[in-house]
This record gives structure tokens, sequence and C-alpha cells, in this order.
């Protein structure tokens, strides 16, 4: 029998996870880039190098292809994505991050840093690089786009 207060796995990973998106959202607000939303964001995050196909971003999102055209059309338009020919299949189009979704990313890689320094302070080092570790391991059987 488990105690009141237990929580599964998949619940306590969900909760750092919500934070970091809320700090990351507030963040590119704060720099002008709030025409953005979580929805579209999960999208965008999905997004390879080289670009990905549409249908591959809604297989990863777990959302319909129409939800996920309709959140890339948002993103085209506010310019953060493009559409570019897939050059492995000339009927395909990719959707690629295009220069201002470059300007997101960067922005939220020095909110992820600053997030995680203080998740680390929190923890300590040796608690951080465990749980580091530990959800890693948990990716190799959790995440088939890995």
């Amino acid at each position: 029998m488990t105690e009141p207060d237990h929580q599964n796995l998949g619940l306590l990973c969900f909760y750092p996870h919500r934070a970091m998106e809320a700090r990351l959202l507030a963040a590119m607000a704060e720099e002008g880039f709030d025409d953005i939303t979580a929805a579209q964001g999960r999208i965008a995050a999905r997004i390879g190098p080289q670009g990905t196909r549409l249908t591959d971003l809604a297989e990863q999102a777990l959302v319909t292809k129409q939800t996920a055209g309709h959140l890339v059309d948002q993103l085209e338009r506010a310019g953060y994505v493009r559409h570019v020919p897939d050059p492995t299949d000339a009927r395909a189009r990719l959707v690629q991050i295009a220069e201002r979704g470059w300007a997101v990313i960067a922005l939220a890689r020095e909110v992820e840093a600053r997030v995680e320094a203080e998740w680390t302070a929190h923890l300590g080092e040796e608690t951080t690089a465990q749980l580091r570790a530990a959800l890693t391991r948990l990716r190799e059987v959790t995440d088939p786009y890995r």
C-alpha cells in the first residue's frame, strides 16, 4: 500500500518540467517574444537542426497532423519557422527554425542554464549529477525519438 502523499515518477518529473516551461515563457514574454504559446513551443522544440516533417512533429508531440499544422502555421506567421523542400523527397516539405526562432532558442538556453543552476544550488552538485544520470538512463526506455 502506498502512502497518501506518494506520487508516481511521471508526476514528479512533470512538476519541474512545468516550472521550467513557465520560466521560459515568462522570459520570452519579457524579451518581446510574447506571441509564442506553450503548445507552439512544444511543437517547435521537436524541430531538428535540418528540419522536420510535419507528420513527425505531430507524432512526437502526440497531436493530430491538423493540430500540428495549425501550430506550425502560427509559428510561421510569427517568423519563428519556415517551410523548405525536403532534400530527400521532392514531394515533401520540412519545417525549419527561422532566424527569429534561433533568437528564441538562444534565450531559452540561457534561461535553462539559470534554472538548472538554481536547482543545483538547491539539490547540491552530487544529487543533481545523480538525478541527471538517472533521468538519462530512464530516457533509454521512455523516449523513442532520442
